[in-house]
């Protein structure tokens, strides 16, 4: 499993560089250039900005399928780690249903069962 750490680090990245390469080639201020990489890495694709340099379109078509790798692997993490903890989450169920402590307790209890009753 990757670290949060590395996938919330690669987003912020990617957006940034989106950000400042249509900032500076295409020249849209950073309101607009922020936009369009979000709207483009989200697959909204809004169309009211379109890039005009022969450079913008060349990085756009890469920066997507990069992009779209990245989204698409912090998805899959997080639905992944989502799912895993759901699980735990039943299984801790389904054990107290069945009548069974949590380990923490079968522990005690059986430290508690080998102890000497006394006379």
């Amino acid at each position: 499993m990757i670290k949060p750490r590395i996938i919330v680090s690669s987003l912020v990245s990617i957006i940034a560089i989106g950000t400042v390469f249509f900032r500076f080639v295409e020249g849209w201020t950073w309101v607009d250039a922020y936009f369009f990489t979000v709207v483009t890495l989200s697959t909204v694709g809004y169309g009211s900005l379109v890039p005009a340099t022969t450079l913008g379109k060349i990085f756009t078509t890469i920066f997507i399928f990069i992009g779209l790798g990245i989204f698409a692997i912090a998805i899959q993490q997080f639905g992944s780690y989502a799912v895993r903890k759901r699980q735990e989450q039943s299984d801790r169920k389904a054990a107290r249903l069945d009548g069974h402590p949590h380990e923490e307790n079968q522990q005690t209890h059986s430290a508690n069962a080998n102890e000497d009753p006394g006379p």
